[in-house]
């Protein structure tokens, strides 16, 4: 393995070196497997916590009261402003190298940028052609950084994530040549990380593969394509998945509780807690913590303008929109990828849970908690796919569309601010608050190591073991088969009930199995016992395998405490369907009242706030258009 990882580190090194002419620079990672800390007994307890089938996350009651307990004389190690897939991942590395860690999100664990990505887990292979034509070695470490991420964080998670072929259309036969050759490298540089091999496939084949793929187009005949793999993942659930596995093994968590204001010391120097309130009680309390981590994302500069008012930005938002379009413009277990369209930007389509994703645009836009998709985005992206299918494209066929900002930063310390990067930026601009930021789903766990490293740094901490998240699977991770679904399948019925009250049995069908071992993992049978015992069998919206049980489930053991929290991100209802959302939303508002205790009036104001959450998602039913192209 070691004399593996050794040839593709020369393998990469020999690309620039063939580039520049011989000069031969080796990239040596920034770690190894071999170079961290086993965890020792400390890493087998918190493996044996997280694994152990009766256990369950605390309450959010226990959570608050940690945080509330947080005091000057014992205070937490860490704090994380942020629930995101970074945040998240800085609580968990924390919590894991035996600190004592808090994590506040003002939202819900991935209620920004990090359920809005393109569902891919990839390893960087547009870096790659930057650095063999740019001679950038900059981007070369890139593509090894985001290799070794992409494998830890499948291997990490492999219930919500999954290699996936991705093919490439070639309409001229430099296009092969290129491509191909461009694909085998990237194959190379993977080296031991590789997930298949790629592999051309003839015009014939293709169409076969891929049966919307149009062969003929304006002036130009599809010679083949290549095919290479990346990986994808269900985001949402990936985060949340490390809030809950942070919470298991011993941290504070805590959604819709936000920042308001910091706490410093007597001299005014140096940030010693945060004022926080609870968004769902109202209630504001003090915690105390060493060091303070800003992991807000697109929110980073207002989290350390809190500090300073005149902190320079550090953030050029970005907005990238996609679109979900019906299953039949895609086949199951194939994606469409176009590296480079006519006016030059990158366009895919994508299977995902049963539906097709396609995307993106990459766009200049301003920050807000709800960011709504342009119909202009929406057209370019219909206009870009409809050049590679020979079905027709139309608008009505768009079942949901959103966008997500994505956080392009830029190193405040840095004399230059001109050159905007998509690798991240951790720096400490007012002391005791180290902010996190950048980069991207794929390296969210060596950014929060960083992070953890420079937030140790920083308070001078004493964890009791180095990282060990690059070999922790998350919750209902570790045992998940993908053949677990059968279990499921055979040993659980869903009992329903009527209208009129009345309790049927159904069959648990396959899609109904699949979907729960995919979805939650070992914990899928927790599911399909409420299912079965507590007559919550019955499918939310038809067509979507997503069932009653898995409200109960999620508000008792994933911290869903709002509609939208499980619409958009424990199912993934309202980026599949916004129509279909709709139409769930009484029913699980119904669910969460009897597991929350909510009155009449909070029903009411969370049918409000589900109506408008899905407003922002530009469906052909909620859009105002007029198109004459896609209709």
């Amino acid at each position: 393995m070691a004399s593996t990882a050794r040839m593709s580190r020369r393998i990469g090194a020999a690309v620039i070196a063939a580039a520049t002419g011989g000069a031969i620079v080796l990239y040596q990672p920034a770690f190894s497997a071999n170079d961290r800390g086993s965890g020792g007994p400390n890493l087998e307890a918190i493996r044996q916590r997280i694994n152990d089938p009766n256990t369950v996350v605390p309450s959010r009651a226990v959570q608050s009261s940690a945080l509330i307990g947080a005091n000057s004389a014992n205070p937490l190690d860490v704090l994380v402003i942020g629930g995101g897939a970074t945040g998240s991942g800085v609580a968990l590395d924390a919590v894991t190298r035996g600190l004592r860690v808090g994590l506040v999100e003002r939202e819900d664990f991935s209620s920004g940028t990090s359920s809005r990505s393109t569902k891919l887990i990839h390893g960087g292979v547009r870096y790659l052609e930057k650095a063999v034509f740019n001679l950038d070695y900059g981007q070369l470490k890139l593509v090894f950084h985001a290799l070794e991420e992409r494998k830890q964080v499948i291997d990490n998670a492999p219930h919500l994530c999954h290699a996936l072929p991705c093919m490439t259309p070639c309409f001229d036969w430099f296009e092969v040549i290129y491509y191909w050759a461009g694909l085998k490298m990237y194959d190379l540089v993977a080296g031991a990380r590789l997930l298949h091999l790629s592999r051309y496939y003839s015009a014939q084949e293709s169409s076969e593969l891929f049966p919307t793929l149009a062969r003929k187009g304006k002036d130009r005949n599809l010679k083949g394509t290549v095919v290479y793999y990346d990986g994808q993942m269900n985001d949402s659930r990936v985060n949340v998945g490390l809030a809950c596995t942070a919470a298991i093994a011993g941290a504070a968590v805590l959604n819709h509780a936000e920042v308001v204001s910091f706490l410093k010391d007597d001299a005014g120097k140096r940030i010693i807690g945060a004022r926080i309130r609870d968004n769902l009680s109202g209630k504001e309390f003090d915690t105390y913590a060493r060091v303070i981590v800003n992991a807000a994302g697109p929110f980073c500069d207002s989290v350390r303008k809190l500090a300073d008012k005149d902190a320079r930005s550090m953030i050029c938002p970005s907005s990238g929109v996609h679109v979900v379009l019906p299953d039949y413009y895609s086949p199951e277990g194939m994606g469409l990828i176009v590296p480079k369209t006519k006016d030059g930007r990158v366009v895919f389509m994508l299977p995902w849970l049963g539906r097709t994703v396609a995307g993106t645009t990459d766009s200049n836009t301003s920050i807000t908690l709800l960011p709504e998709p342009h119909e202009d985005e929406i057209q370019f992206i219909l206009d870009a796919i409809s050049d590679y299918l020979n079905v027709k494209v139309r608008r009505t066929d768009v079942l949901s569309a959103w966008s997500g900002i994505r956080p392009l930063a830029t190193d405040p310390s840095a004399k230059n601010t001109e050159n905007i990067s998509r690798d991240h930026v951790v720096c400490e601009d007012y002391p005791g608050l180290v902010t996190i930021t950048g980069g991207k789903w794929t390296t969210y766990r060596s950014m929060a190591e960083d992070a953890v490293n420079a937030a140790i740094k920083s308070g001078t901490l004493s964890p009791t073991s180095n990282c060990v998240t690059h070999k922790l699977r998350l919750i209902g991770g570790d045992g998940w088969d993908p053949a677990s679904f059968t279990v499921l399948a055979q040993q659980y019925i869903r009992m329903k009930k009527t209208h009129s009250g009345k309790v049927v049995p159904g069959v648990m069908d396959t899609a109904s199995a699949k979907h729960l071992s995919r979805a939650y993992g070992t914990l899928a049978d927790r599911v399909a016992a409420i299912a079965q015992n507590e007559s919550l069998g019955k499918r939310l919206a038809h067509g979507y395998p997503f069932l009653e049980a898995e409200v109960a489930y999620c508000a008792r053991n994933e911290y869903c405490e709002s509609a939208v929290d499980f619409i958009a991100r424990r199912s993934r209802l309202a980026f599949l369907d916004t129509d279909a959302a709709g139409r769930a939303l009484p029913r699980i508002i119904e669910i969460l009242a009897t597991e929350h205790n909510w009155d009449k009036s909070r029903q009411k104001q969370e049918f409000e706030k589900g109506k408008e959450f899905l407003e922002t998602f530009k469906s052909s039913k909620n859009a105002q258009f007029h198109d004459g192209k896609h209709t």
